[in-house]
C-alpha cells in the first residue's frame, strides 16, 4: 500500500511541472487572437445575409420579367420539351412558379448544409459564408433545373407554394408581434424611467392618431357609397379591433399601456388598406385601380417600392431567429454565430413561394397584369385573414398573463396546502 502511495505521488509530482510548463504568458495573446479570428467570422457572417438578399432581390425581379417580357424576349426556350410551343410553359404564371421553384430549390440546399450551426468555427459556418463562387454556379443549376420539369409538376408545385406562402405570413406576423413587444418593452419599461415613459406616451398618441386619420381616409376614398359594402364591413371591422385593443390595453389587470396596442394599431390598418387596394380592377369601389392597365410612372414606382418592401420583410423576419425559440434566457457566447443559419434560409426558401404567390395573385390559371403585384380577391382576401389572424394573436398575448394567473395561483395553493 506505501509502495502504490508513493509511486500514485511520484506520478503526481511528475505531473505537476508538464502542466505548470504549458506557456501562461501565451494563453492571452491565444485568446486575443481566436477572439480576433471570431469578430472576423461574425463580420463575414452578418455580411452575407445582405448578399442572400440581394440574391432574393434579384431572382424575383427574374420571376417578373419573365411574367411580363418573357415571350417576347424567351421564345427560344421552345427547344426545351417542358416549355411547350414558343416557350409558353416557361413565362407568364408558369415562368414564375419556375423562377420560385429554382430560388427555393437553392435555398433548401443551404438550408440542409448549414442547419443545427452552433459555432463560427464550424465548417457548416465557412460555407454560408463564403465559397461564393461554387454557390452561384449552384443557383445557376438550381434555376436552370426547375425550367426541364414537366408544366404538371410545376402546377403542383404551384399548389404547395400556396402553403408554404401562408406560412411564411405566419412567420413574419410572429416576427412583427415580437418587434412590437420589443418596442413597447425598450420605450416604456418601467414607472422609474419617465423619460423613456413619455417618449413612448408621445409615439402611441402619434400612432393612434394615424390609425385614426386612416380609417377615416378608407372611409372617403373607398366606402363613400352603399355600392362598396364589403369595404365598408372591412374598415369598419377594422376600427372595432382598435378600439378592442385599446380597452384591453388599458384595463387594469392588463395594464400594458398604448404603445404597443397603437403600434399594432397602424400594421392593422395598413394590412386593411393594402387588401382594399388589392381588389381587381373592375371594382367600382377602387377608384385608384381603374386604369387603362398603361405603365406610368407611379405605377412602375410603386410596383418597386412593393418588391423591396416585400424584400426587407423577408430579410428581417429571416434574421429574427429568437423570436421563434423557446428558450431565450440563453446566453450569447463570443463564438456563437449572430443568427440562425438554417431559419434563415428557411424564412428565403418559405419568401420564394410568398412572392410567386404575389406575382400571380394566388392565381394558377390567369397571369397577372403588367407592373402589378398582389391584385386580386384572392389576395385581398388573404391580406383580411392575415389581419384578423393578427389582431388575434395579439389579444391573446395581451389577456394569456391575466388567464393563466388564476391556474398558477391554485397550484402554489395546493403545494403549500400539501407542504
Amino acid at each position: 500500500m506505501e509502495r502504490h502511495a508513493q509511486s500514485v505521488e511520484a506520478r503526481a509530482v511528475d505531473m505537476r511541472p508538464s502542466n505548470s510548463e504549458v506557456p501562461q504568458e501565451q494563453v492571452p495573446g491565444q485568446l486575443e487572437g481566436k477572439s480576433t479570428d471570431y469578430k472576423q467570422e461574425k463580420r463575414k457572417s452578418l455580411r452575407a445575409r445582405f448578399i442572400y438578399g440581394i440574391i432574393f432581390l434579384i431572382i424575383n425581379l427574374k420571376a417578373w420579367f419573365f411574367r411580363d417580357y418573357g415571350q417576347k424576349v424567351l421564345a427560344q426556350f421552345s427547344y426545351i420539351k417542358a416549355c411547350g410551343p414558343e416557350g409558353q410553359d416557361c413565362c407568364h404564371t408558369l415562368g414564375v412558379l419556375r423562377v420560385s421553384l429554382g430560388c427555393f430549390i437553392f435555398f433548401c440546399v443551404m438550408l440542409v448544409t448549414t442547419i443545427k450551426t452552433r459555432k463560427l468555427y464550424e465548417a457548416r459556418s465557412t460555407w454560408h459564408s463564403g465559397w461564393w463562387s461554387l454557390k452561384f454556379f449552384l443557383l445557376i443549376v438550381s434555376m436552370a433545373v426547375s425550367f426541364f420539369f414537366p408544366s404538371k409538376y410545376i402546377q403542383i408545385y404551384g399548389e404547395v407554394a400556396r402553403i408554404g406562402a401562408g406560412i411564411f405570413l405566419v412567420l413574419q406576423l410572429v416576427s412583427v408581434i415580437e418587434f412590437i413587444t420589443w418596442w413597447n418593452n425598450y420605450w416604456m419599461p418601467d414607472k422609474e424611467m419617465k423619460e423613456s415613459c413619455s417618449l413612448g406616451l408621445f409615439t402611441s398618441k402619434i400612432f393612434y392618431v394615424a390609425s385614426v386619420c386612416g380609417i377615416g381616409l378608407m372611409y372617403f376614398f373607398y366606402g363613400r357609397s352603399l355600392k362598396c359594402s364589403l369595404n365598408i364591413y372591412f374598415i369598419t371591422w377594422t376600427a372595432i379591433l382598435l378600439t378592442v385593443m385599446m380597452a384591453i390595453s388599458l384595463h387594469s389587470k392588463v395594464n400594458r399601456g398604448l404603445l404597443s396596442s397603437g403600434i399594432m394599431a397602424s400594421y392593422l390598418v395598413f394590412l386593411c388598406w393594402s387588401a382594399i387596394r388589392s381588389e381587381p380592377v373592375n371594382d367600382q369601389c377602387n377608384k385608384q385601380n381603374q386604369a387603362d392597365g398603361n405603365s406610368d410612372w407611379t405605377t412602375i414606382l410603386s410596383f418597386l417600392i412593393a418588391i423591396c418592401a416585400i424584400v426587407m420583410a423577408t430579410f428581417s423576419t429571416g434574421i429574427d431567429s429568437q423570436s421563434f425559440q423557446f428558450r431565450k434566457d440563453k446566453v450569447q457566447q463570443e463564438d456563437d454565430i449572430p443568427y440562425d443559419y438554417g431559419f434563415f434560409h428557411l424564412v428565403f426558401a418559405l419568401g420564394a413561394m410568398y412572392f410567386a404567390m404575389l406575382f400571380i395573385s394566388w392565381n394558377l390559371n390567369n397571369s397577372a397584369r403588367k407592373w402589378s403585384i398582389d391584385v386580386g380577391w384572392t389576395s385581398t382576401w388573404v391580406k383580411i385573414v392575415n389581419e384578423w389572424f393578427a389582431a388575434t394573436i395579439y389579444l391573446w398575448k395581451l389577456i394569456s398573463p391575466v388567464v393563466r394567473e388564476p391556474k398558477v395561483m391554485d397550484l402554489e395553493g395546493s403545494n403549500a396546502a400539501e407542504g
